[in-house]
């Protein structure tokens, strides 16, 4: 058995770090894309707000292209895989990271999208501690994902859909159920 690549696809908000946490407690190793904005902004000195945030990701793809979140994750991924480690990212958006990702690990890539309905996407994202955002922001945030970075391409590829309108418990069992399955088919 070759190791494994889970991506996590959804909207902000959905619950792909519940899913990731989960993946975390079953052994795989993490790679969360938008850490690369984070870092991007403490090396400057910039301060975290979800404008600034916007401004690094698409700096980032300007230079980069807009698969330029797993291009700049390749390094990680094939050292990870290469140490027989199965591992997840948290947040693939793009088709393009998609499209790199598929061609560079066909035989490891699988894709689970996290979906949650809108209104309770947008209730998380208000009551999180770190990051929130208002309902407006949340909105903005969403029709840019889905206008500027194709995230709908990676959602429609999911090889895997796991719900999160519940409890984290209720995700947690959901999210079982699919491993399961991925154990068994890969």
């Amino acid at each position: 058995m070759h190791p494994k690549i889970i991506a996590l696809v959804g909207m902000c908000g959905a619950g792909k770090s519940v899913i990731a946490d989960f993946l975390e407690k079953k052994g795989y190793n993490g790679i969360y894309f938008g850490k690369i904005t984070i870092e991007q902004l403490e090396k400057r000195g910039i301060e975290l707000t979800p404008d600034n945030e916007r401004l690094i990701r698409e700096e980032l793809r300007q230079k980069h292209g807009m698969g330029a979140y797993a291009i700049l994750s390749l390094n990680k991924i094939t050292t990870l895989l290469k140490q027989n480690k199965n591992v997840y990212i948290d947040g693939l958006y793009s088709w393009d990271e998609y499209k790199i990702l598929k061609e560079n690990y066909p035989e490891n890539l699988i894709m689970i999208e996290v979906y949650a309905d809108k209104n309770r996407r947008y209730r998380r994202l208000a009551e999180r501690d770190y990051r929130a955002l208002n309902p407006e922001q949340a909105e903005e945030r969403d029709l840019a994902e889905i206008e500027n970075l194709d995230k709908g391409g990676p959602i429609a590829f999911a090889d895997y859909k796991c719900e999160n309108n519940s409890t984290i418990i209720e995700a947690e069992k959901k999210m079982a159920a699919i491993f399961t399955k991925i154990e068994h088919e890969y």
